[in-house]
Order: C-alpha cells, then structure tokens, then sequence
C-alpha cells in the first residue's frame, strides 16, 4: 500500500508500507555522475518539485556481469552510471529518532548493489526498531581509477570516488533521516567483503569524521589500499585498452560506459603480476594525498576514529569460496604452499610461517593449511589489526563467525555465509541456496541480528541469548563465536595470530 509522504532536502518522496514497515527505495543522494562528472568528487542532488515516486529500486552501479548474482537472489539487473541512490527502511516516518544503520555492500569494489534481497532492512526495522539505509556508490574503473597522475589535477580523487560517493550518502543522511524517523546522531556504518572494506576506509578517513558514531565491518578491515604507483599501474593498463593517450581527457570522456567496462575487463587479464598493496584487487581504494593523505589503518592508529564504537569480525573458512575457482590447488603441497604465501611475506618469513602452521595441523591435508593461513592472511588478520589500532581510541567487540554450511561441500563457514544471518533474511531469494534449510539457522540468526541491533542502539553487542560478551582487548583478546551454540573465546588461534606480529 501507499507509504507516508517525507519532505528531504530536495524534495518529498512516497515509498510503500509493507508490514508494518515503510520502505522508500531509488532516493537520489548525488547528481548522476555523468558526462563531465564523470570520475569527480559526487555533487549534491537536484531538488525537484513534484511528489517524488520511491517504490522502485535503481540501477545498480555500472558494472561486468556477477557470477554470484543468482546466489545473492536473482538475475543481473539493470546497471548504469546513474546509479547514486539510497533505500530507506523505517518503522515509522516521524520524530522517534531512532537509531540508523547504514549498509555498504560488498563485491570486490568492482559489483554488488544495495538492493540485493539479502539487504532486506525490514526485520531490523520491525524487530529492531532502527532505521536502515542501504547505498548504492560507483564501481570498478568508474569509482576507484586513479586518473590524477595521468590527466591531471581535476581528477584528484578519482581514485576514491566510491569512497566519496560513501561519504556523500553518509551527509544525506546526516541532513535527512530525522524526516524518516532516524536519529543522525546515531549512526552506525556496517558492511561485508569490500564493503567491510569501506567501513574501514571510512574509520581512516579525515573527510568522514562525525558522520557515523559505530561501524560494523564484516570480513573487511583497513587494509585493502593501493599505493599511487599501483594504483598509477591499474589506470594505465585501462587506458591503453581504451586506446587513450595520457592527458587527452576529451578522448577519455568521449566512451561510453560499455566500453569502459570493457576496458576494464580486459585489463583485468593482465593484473595477476601487480606488485604492491592490498590483497590483489585492481580497483580499491588509493592512498593518494588527497582522499587519503595515508593508509587507513594507520590513521586510525594515530586517532582518526576517536570515539567511534567498533564491532569487527571474520568466518572461520573465508578463503574456501575462492579456492573453489581455482584448479591449481589440487596439486598443492609445502612447497606451493611457500610460494604463495611468498606475496605476504619478504625472505625466509614465508617458510616460517608456513612451517608454523603446518606444525599445528600435523595429519590435515595441506588444502586445509592453505585455507587457514589465506583466510589468515586476507581476512582474519586485518581485522584484528584494525581492532588493536582502535582499542585506545574507543570501544571494540570481536567476533568469529564459525558456523559450516550442510550444502556446496567443502565451503565450511566461508565468506559471505554471516549476512542472511546478521540481517534475518534467511528467507530471501537465494539464501537457502547457499545455507540449506537446517532449523538450526534460525537460532544463529536471532543471536546475531539482535547483537547487531543492541550495538546499533548504542550498547554493547551482548545480549541475553548470548553468554557475557566484554570487549576486546590486547591481553584477552575476547571473541564472541557464533555457531549452533555461541560461545566466548579468548584469543582464538592465538599461536597463528602470533606469527604475523
């Protein structure tokens, strides 16, 4: 049925009413980033005049075609580079002033979109009583191509120009959720995979200081950047498969968008030798002096994010969603096993620590070594990183989700698993795909969608259906597991954790 009328800074909107919860989709936040916009800083919406129509969600942000879309909940839909809008999910459109979170989605800073199925806000609004967002910010070579070296200072900042997109909805927010029923005092960031990623970006960002009071990252941290020189390297490689000369912006400007993302494809093929930051993605965030003046985590270190309440945690099997894709770990043994973790580590480091973790695994197939040290190395290790820089400035809970999927064998607790749980959305299109139908999940579900919801609401995440949950620290390193049965952990794997120090 018709939803309320809202009045937001540039217009009135009129989303729909659906069990007892408001939803408002496709409000713009920025001018489409178009033509002449095209890989600059976001710019504030044009107001409009009529009763705007927000029953429909947007375009997702231009991008290459997902392989995981239909596990995520349906077909490819439209994408296109007019795609800066938000989505709103509130109890009620009026002056409770509850609290908000927001949702940056994951997809390897290159996919995704917030109006995936699994994104759903309506059980944290109706069980919760908060108010969700969910943005959609720009992708790939269109939102983190950093072009200033190669054409010039109007392009300062194309490097993170999703990151700006991120902020820009973050000040829509702070300008406009008081109308929806939200407090913009009392935000909370939170995000899996790249958008993890974001809100760790996000917590090292000068630019973002004082829009939100809590960040959530899920399987992200602060540690997924490039350097100017990689990221100068990435830029070029697009270019020349553009077949654009460096400071020929009218060239630049004059392709369309399916031969950037073209462009982007191709140039992709050719990445696997980049040396440099991050865990190999070609298109992330850039550490480039202006966006960034340095690396995230390091920012935080020195108190970027003083104040702001921090909720971090992995699963237990990240890396084994990626190892499916790749045939050559078949025939891995110790000597592979070297040679891979020889991206992370200089000299005979990458023998120790290999060495290290082949020790505590006596008898396991050396895959199962593999997986650990990856998900290690790519995901549970940043994240406690990020939580030790942020332990003197504010308050950190760390969680371990460690829950194994009955379908897809040999996934265990991989990547991705956590979010029909945290959001309550084990009935969306798709999840029973890629969690089967166990009763189990429902109570897994509970315990984490109401852990998120109390640290929304300012509090701790503990709760009643969870045992006492304290924060972490760097002498007990307490950590919440969640699984059929939750339990408090100190300092999971902490021989592993060790070795990286």
């Amino acid at each position: 049925m018709p939803g309320a009328i809202v009045e937001t800074r540039s217009g009135k909107v009129q989303g729909l009413e659906r069990n007892g919860v408001q939803t408002f989709r496709g409000i713009p936040f920025a001018k489409p980033p178009v033509g002449d916009l095209r890989w600059l800083p976001p710019q504030r919406e044009e107001p409009w005049h009529d009763v705007r129509d927000a029953t429909e969600f947007s375009p997702e942000s231009a991008q290459t075609p997902f392989a995981m879309a239909e596990l995520f909940g349906g077909p490819q839909p439209a994408h296109s580079e007019d795609s800066l809008y938000l989505n709103v999910w509130t109890p009620g459109a009026d002056d409770a002033r509850r609290p908000v979170m927001v949702w940056i989605h994951g997809g390897a800073f290159t996919n995704g979109s917030g109006s995936t199925p699994w994104y759903d806000g309506t059980g944290f609004s109706k069980h919760g009583d908060v108010v969700v967002v969910t943005v959609n910010y720009r992708l790939g070579s269109l939102g983190f191509m950093h072009l200033a070296d190669l054409f010039g200072d109007e392009f300062a900042g194309s490097g993170n120009a999703g990151i700006l997109d991120q902020i820009a909805a973050l000040e829509w927010v702070r300008d406009n959720i008081e109308a929806f029923g939200g407090n913009p005092k009392n935000v909370t960031i939170f995000g899996e995979s790249a958008g993890g990623g974001s809100v760790g970006t996000l917590l090292g960002t000068p630019n973002a200081r004082g829009l939100f009071a809590g960040a959530i990252p899920q399987s992200g941290a602060a540690s997924w950047f490039s350097s100017t020189d990689r990221a100068n390297d990435v830029a070029q490689r697009v270019v020349d498969a553009l077949q654009v000369k460096a400071g020929d912006t009218a060239a630049l400007r004059s392709k369309t968008v399916d031969e950037i993302l073209a462009a982007q494809t191709m140039s992709m093929l050719t990445l696997g030798g980049l040396a440099g930051d991050g865990i190999g993605l070609p298109f992330q965030p850039v550490v480039d002096g202006t966006v960034l003046p340095q690396s995230p985590l390091r920012a935080i270190a020195e108190g970027n994010a003083t104040g702001v309440r921090v909720l971090i945690g992995t699963n237990r099997h990240e890396m084994t969603l990626f190892h499916l894709m790749d045939q050559s770990l078949a025939a891995i043994d110790e000597e592979k096993l070297v040679r891979r973790a020889g991206a992370w580590f200089a000299g005979n480091r990458a023998q120790d620590i290999v060495s290290g973790y082949l020790a505590r695994r006596a008898g396991e197939p050396i895959i199962e070594v593999w997986t650990d040290l990856s998900t290690d190395a790519v995901f549970r290790i940043p994240a406690i990183k990020l939580a030790e820089a942020q332990v003197p400035h504010g308050p950190v809970w760390m969680y371990l989700f460690t829950w194994e999927t009955p379908v897809f064998g040999g996934l265990r607790s991989t990547h991705a698993l956590e979010i029909p749980f945290v959001w309550d959305t084990l009935e969306a299109p798709g999840s029973a795909i890629f969690t089967g139908g166990g009763e189990e999940r429902q109570g897994i579900a509970d315990a984490m969608h109401t852990a998120w919801t109390a640290f929304a609401h300012g509090q701790g995440p503990g709760h009643p259906k969870l045992p006492e949950w304290p924060g972490y620290d760097l002498e007990r390193r307490a950590t919440m597991r969640f699984d059929a049965t939750c339990e408090l952990l100190d300092d999971p794997a902490g021989a592993d954790r060790e070795l990286w120090d």
